[in-house]
């Protein structure tokens, strides 16, 4: 019996443990300026890293790095892969994401500002999990957009 019960503690101490580190973006990323693409461009940043925590049903993403005109860019979030939104703190494009995983590699994500679809993200880490590519397309002040960001592993 004591046998039985240490091994569901065991269980119940592990199991959650092992199934956040299975997200294959958890992490610390570099944005690649090299391998991104930006249309129309020129890149909105110009430097970016990206850390993920798994959180929950889901992942705790904190961004910083420098936007085109030199000034300092951050902003985080928190969200489950669950579809539903969840509040984006200090990025001025965007006050939510709701995200829907689609396997263990892909996410398929949709930004909102004032509650209307700003972009759609598509999260894709590759197979050997050494980059990750965030397609992303909307809609902004200049017109329609696409961009291609390839962000490395660290």
């Amino acid at each position: 019996m004591k046998r039985q019960l240490m091994f569901v503690a065991l269980a119940v101490v592990v199991a959650p443990a092992l199934l956040q580190a299975a997200d294959n973006r958890v992490g610390t990323w570099k944005y690649n300026e090299a391998k991104s693409k930006f249309d129309p461009g020129p890149a909105p940043f110009k430097s970016r890293n990206v850390k993920v925590e798994a959180a929950g049903e889901g992942i705790k993403v904190s961004v910083d790095g420098v936007g085109a005109d030199g000034k300092a860019q951050a902003y985080s979030y928190t969200a489950n892969y669950d579809g539903k939104d969840y509040p984006i703190t200090g990025n001025p494009l965007a006050d939510s994401v709701a995200y829907k995983k689609i396997d263990d590699n892909t996410l398929e994500g949709t930004n909102k500002k004032g509650g209307q679809v700003a972009s759609t993200v598509l999260i894709v880490v590759a197979k050997d999990g050494k980059s990750m590519t965030v397609t992303t397309k909307g809609k902004n002040d200049k017109g329609p957009f696409t961009n291609v960001v390839v962000m490395d592993r660290q």
